[in-house]
């Protein structure tokens, strides 16, 4: 693929996918390694794409490939955490789209669900913040349609428990 085209593709899907490294990898720097990898595998990918909706899911499970690369690595098994995994950023794409009431709320949530499990985290996101069904996560994520509604369901749950104690910092 060539470089422009690459340009073109980062410019329209990168949020996206750094918003799902970072829910799996929890960690900014981490996600943003694994989707610099992500894109220089998109680069020298000798595949034909059928539309830039495949791309796009083709970039998400490369992405998801390379978060479970970082936690595999030798680093990860070994280093203990030395300070908190992820702040929120107040330029977030995500949280700018709210209006002034709504601001602090999608916030906390978005706090909360990154630092929930990445089984949850990662269907969450692509659910509600990329709009994929049930159906579409499972054929991304390699699971069954059941298992994804199961993570979707257990993730409210523990996004509702987790917000009412206000321990998700």
């Amino acid at each position: 693929m060539d470089k422009a085209k690459v340009e073109s593709i980062a410019v329209k899907y990168l949020d996206s996918i750094y918003h799902i490294a970072v829910n799996y990898c929890k960690n900014a720097e981490d996600a943003a390694d694994a989707v610099q990898n992500a894109f220089l595998k998109l680069l020298t990918a000798d595949m034909v794409f059928n539309d830039d909706e495949h791309i796009h899911r083709w970039l998400i499970r490369v992405t998801i490939n390379e978060c479970k690369k970082v936690w595999r690595s030798f680093w990860h098994r070994n280093i203990g955490s030395l300070e908190a995994l992820y702040e929120t950023n107040e330029n977030d794409p995500i949280l700018l789209q709210a209006d002034d009431g709504q601001a602090e709320v999608k916030r906390e949530m978005a706090e909360a669900v990154l630092h929930m499990p990445p089984k949850y985290s990662t269907v969450l996101h692509l659910h509600y913040y990329d709009g994929y069904t049930v159906d579409e996560i499972a054929d991304l994520l390699g699971l069954t349609p059941s298992n994804v509604a199961v993570r979707l369901h257990r993730g409210r749950q523990k996004l509702k428990e987790t917000l009412r104690k206000g321990d998700y910092l």
